[in-house]
């Protein structure tokens, strides 16, 4: 059972990876200004996303879900391609992400919400989320991907916040220099797995109603 909210970038990763990797889960779409009792009863945290499997066991967070949803697939080239097997890979797969989440992140909200934030000016922040876009896009210019041509988790992990600071100015976003990262991000946001998959609306879910199932099929 997925707790998941359609435009969080934490939700987005999780579901982009569950789609991605074909497993079926049951959707329940949360509205976070009046969130379902159910998820209020499983006390803690009740952030979205949230998971809960077949035995009971919770997966508070987006990560937890991506890293269940590896475990639970049969397709062993895929979730090698995603997670590769050498540890030195995967630290530098979580370095990525680490620095997505703990700085970028940080640099984002306060673009995003500059008049909540008027110690600075907007483009004070957008220069702060730069230092990552200037990173991601040197990264970008040797491969399709983070890591090669080939998407790895980190891929996934990272766009729909990169998405979110280049919707805070659209068109300066399009006329910037990072344009490898402008063509990465395109590959993710314009790709029908996305557009028709990943976030198709739903209704906020109510107890008692018919489960949904996502992937759709």
């Amino acid at each position: 059972m997925l707790y998941s909210f359609r435009r969080c970038p934490y939700a987005m990763r999780a579901r982009y990876t569950i789609a991605l990797l074909g497993i079926t889960v049951h959707l329940r779409e949360v509205i976070l200004k009046s969130k379902p009792a159910a998820l209020l009863k499983l006390g803690g945290r009740s952030s979205v996303p949230q998971l809960i499997d077949i035995d009971g066991v919770r997966y508070p967070e987006s990560l937890d879900i991506i890293f269940w949803a590896l475990s639970q697939s049969n397709d062993s080239n895929l979730v090698n391609q995603l997670w590769p097997l050498k540890n030195s890979q995967q630290n530098k797969i979580k370095a990525w992400i680490a620095y997505n989440d703990n700085f970028f992140k940080h640099w984002l909200d306060r673009y995003k919400y500059a008049d909540r934030h008027p110690e600075f000016s907007e483009n004070y922040y957008r220069n702060k989320g730069e230092v990552f876009l200037r990173r991601l896009d040197k990264r970008l210019s040797r491969n399709e991907f983070l890591f090669g041509n080939d998407i790895s988790v980190a891929d996934i992990a990272l766009f729909p916040f990169v998405r979110q600071f280049a919707g805070v100015n659209q068109e300066w976003f399009e006329s910037s220099q990072y344009h490898n990262v402008i063509r990465w991000l395109a590959g993710f946001v314009n790709s029908c797995m996305f557009k028709s998959v990943v976030m198709i609306k739903h209704s906020a879910w109510q107890a008692g109603q018919e489960n949904i199932l996502f992937p759709a099929h």
